[in-house]
């Protein structure tokens, strides 16, 4: 079966397609990987990916609907010479009979590099490449937390950005699982650095914050110090409006940790200013933030901590998990907090 799931495997592959292939299809959940890795595999197999003679865009409710052709396309021997691709955005309609004499008859001239959605193992057009000795299926499946910190590293180094490992460690836990919002978000953390420039914790918590901040700190600050009403109606709100649960459970993490941090701090005699402008607390957050250093205990962090990270990992793995665990995980650190007010 002509297939790659694991995601070294499909980095590796995009990098240097393999042009023994006729047609690679690129499909997956993660539409923004998918359209990335499409355009990435299409642009390496031609000699020149800006001549529009080489590179073809075409869309796939429009060749199905005249089936015979993309295999004219295909079998058409360029003018200019070079090699040719045609890259196909898949539609709603059956492209499988315009495929399918591709993958049967004589080579053609072009390669056929098709962007799809998430297919499932029943879709003509996918059980009809991963069964042809004459093409290749990369699936993309959204990212892991591992990957996330790869695409961080891997970006930064190729732009010439400099930053510490905290720094990619935070950028990391607040970016979501969706490739093309990533990429986004990274681009503009490089346009701000420049080329040889540096990035600081402070440079991404401001380049990153946007006009949800304020209900992030809210609904952190009401988890925290025992609102469990509050902070579950803040919660409800935010993923309501189309905020990432994972980014949220980011927030939540690195707040916990920064309590901790605070907490051994302030055990060792550190007057509580001192604490608080060590942690960067804001004028306007400082009575929350006593309230919940009288409340969390390092054991009682330390357990907040591990069940933030497990929903973390949750939301990494099973995207369709993420709302629930992060609202139950918030949920009962809220109530602990209650708890122990």
């Amino acid at each position: 079966m002509a297939k790659l799931t694991r995601s070294g495997e499909v980095e590796a592959f995009v990098r240097k397609p393999d042009k023994a292939y006729r047609v690679i299809l690129i499909y997956g959940p993660d539409s923004g990987a998918v359209s990335e890795r499409a355009r990435a595999v299409a642009r390496g197999l031609v000699d020149n990916p800006d001549d529009p003679f080489q590179l073809v865009r075409m869309e796939g409710d429009d060749l199905a609907s005249d089936p015979e052709r993309l295999a004219d396309e295909a079998f058409t021997v360029p003018l200019f010479g070079g090699k040719r691709v045609l890259w196909v955005r898949l539609g709603s309609k059956n492209l499988a009979p315009a495929l399918e004499p591709l993958l049967k008859n004589a080579e053609p001239e072009a390669k056929i590099v098709i962007d799809a959605g998430d297919l499932a193992p029943k879709h003509a057009i996918r059980a009809m490449v991963e069964a042809s000795k004459h093409a290749m299926a990369l699936a993309c499946y959204l990212d892991e937390a591992r990957d996330v910190s790869a695409l961080v590293n891997d970006t930064f180094r190729e732009a010439g950005v400099s930053a510490p490992r905290d720094v990619i460690t935070l950028v990391a836990s607040l970016l979501g699982s969706d490739r093309l919002q990533t990429r986004q978000e990274l681009q503009k953390l490089v346009t701000f650095a420049g080329q040889g420039g540096t990035l600081t914790i402070e440079d991404v918590e401001t380049l990153m914050a946007d006009a949800s901040a304020l209900a992030y700190d809210n609904l952190i600050d009401a988890v925290f110090t025992g609102q469990a009403a509050q902070a579950d109606h803040a919660l409800a709100r935010m993923l309501a409006e189309g905020n990432d649960a994972g980014v949220m459970l980011g927030f939540a993490l690195r707040h916990a940790i920064a309590l901790q941090k605070s907490r051994i701090a302030l055990d060792g005699g550190t007057p509580m200013d001192s604490v608080m402008k060590s942690a960067r607390i804001f004028f306007k957050r400082q009575t929350a933030f006593q309230k919940q250093m009288r409340i969390w205990t390092l054991d009682a962090l330390d357990s907040a901590i591990a069940q933030l990270a497990d929903a973390v990992v949750t939301t990494r793995k099973q995207n369709a998990m993420a709302d629930s665990a992060a609202s139950r995980a918030m949920l009962r650190i809220a109530l602990a907090a209650r708890a122990r007010a």
